[in-house]
């Protein structure tokens, strides 16, 4: 019987009183130090093949959590399919001033204006670099320095620095807490910023897959100019969301709310997945989206992958939930397949994206889920 990780249980409640990023940093280095036991190999339903690569089930946990590449095997043992290390600059920066990081409990929700804060490409590449041989599959997400006289050039420079470390490669240019970073998810510049960033891919020593991640606060008419400039640069993928700016008005924590930054967790459940459905009906499987935002369980994961999801990330219910999130959504998701007589997700995948897109979709029951 494997001994329980110190995280568990009484540890996780004594970190959530912890101040926020106290406990976040806490967490990280406690997974990358101690040994975590290896979760059970994954059941073959839940593969999923997309960018050209094998997933042992869709679970992956999203940029932010481990931003320099420090607890990646840790994390890859708790269960999960996939792991975005992220988001990496290019020069180590600090980040926006303290406190930046919010914990709205009654909204199971966190609000962060955490700024890029990163160690820069050497740091992580050199964490990264240690594993190599390890197995499992690793994204990286990229983002420009906040003072950058380029960024066009700060995410070329993060193709070429870990394309040999990299399984893919995830393009933020969608985090609200950069000024002008979301510039970058206008068409015209997207276009050049895809170009620049697919030419240093072509000299890199190996192809590794481009994914683009957008906000949800986009409108429609954006999201159409999006998806045309990705397909005709032909990416990838296309994740969605990063956090959002808006405010829902039925939040409990109100005054919480009133925190500048980008808010994630259940509050942003409906908004990203709407947006999923729709970018679903307009890529028509040009290529495969992952769903980020709001999942917390099974219903929620299964719900992402029925508006047209084919991966899916979380990071606010690894927060409160604790590190046994993965294997619990996957038992979950097992037993959903089993109920709707289907051997893999792909099966389920899109089934509900025309009912999303239109707002008919309804995420009480989903939230609900013990």
């Amino acid at each position: 019987m494997s001994r329980p990780h110190p995280l568990t249980s009484a540890a996780h409640a004594i970190a959530l009183r912890l101040p926020p990023e106290t406990a976040h940093r806490l967490a990280v280095r406690g997974l990358g130090l101690l040994p975590v036991p290896l979760a059970a190999p994954d059941d073959p339903r839940l593969a999923v093949k997309a960018f050209g690569l094998d997933f042992p089930n869709p679970l992956g946990l999203a940029a932010g959590f481990d931003k320099n590449g420090e607890a990646v095997d840790a994390i890859l043992r708790l269960g999960f399919g996939f792991v975005e290390a992220g988001t990496v600059t290019p020069l180590p920066q600090p980040g926006n001033s303290r406190p930046r990081i919010f914990r709205l409990p009654r909204d199971s929700a966190i609000i962060n204006r955490l700024g890029f804060n990163s160690l820069g490409h050497a740091f992580a590449h050199e964490q990264l670099a240690a594993r190599r041989g390890r197995g499992g599959l690793v994204a990286v997400n990229l983002g420009a320095n906040k003072e950058s006289g380029d960024r066009v050039m700060d995410y070329v420079e993060g193709v070429k620095a870990f394309a040999d470390v990299a399984d893919f490669f995830v393009i933020n240019i969608s985090s609200p807490n950069t000024p002008g970073l979301r510039d970058l998810q206008n068409q015209s510049a997207l276009n050049v910023l895809l170009a620049n960033v697919f030419a240093a891919r072509e000299m890199a020593p190996r192809r590794v897959p481009i994914v683009v991640k957008i906000a949800p606060d986009l409108t429609l008419d954006e999201l159409d100019g999006i998806v045309e400039v990705c397909k005709s640069c032909r990416v990838d993928g296309l994740a969605i969301s990063n956090t959002t700016l808006s405010r829902p008005e039925n939040l409990a924590d109100y005054q919480i709310a009133a925190q500048q930054g980008g808010l994630s967790g259940r509050p942003l459940f409906h908004l990203s997945t709407w947006l999923l459905a729709h970018a679903f009906l307009r890529v028509e499987g040009a290529f495969p989206l992952i769903g980020i935002g709001g999942v917390e369980n099974a219903a929620t994961a299964l719900a992402k992958i029925e508006a047209g999801a084919d991966l899916v990330e979380l990071y606010s219910a690894f927060i409160y939930k604790g590190i046994g999130i993965a294997a619990d959504i996957k038992r979950g998701l097992l037993a959903r397949l089993t109920n709707a007589g289907v051997d893999n997700l792909a099966a389920l995948r899109g089934r509900h994206a025309q009912e999303w897109a239109a707002g008919r979709m309804s995420n009480a029951q989903l939230h609900a889920e013990i």
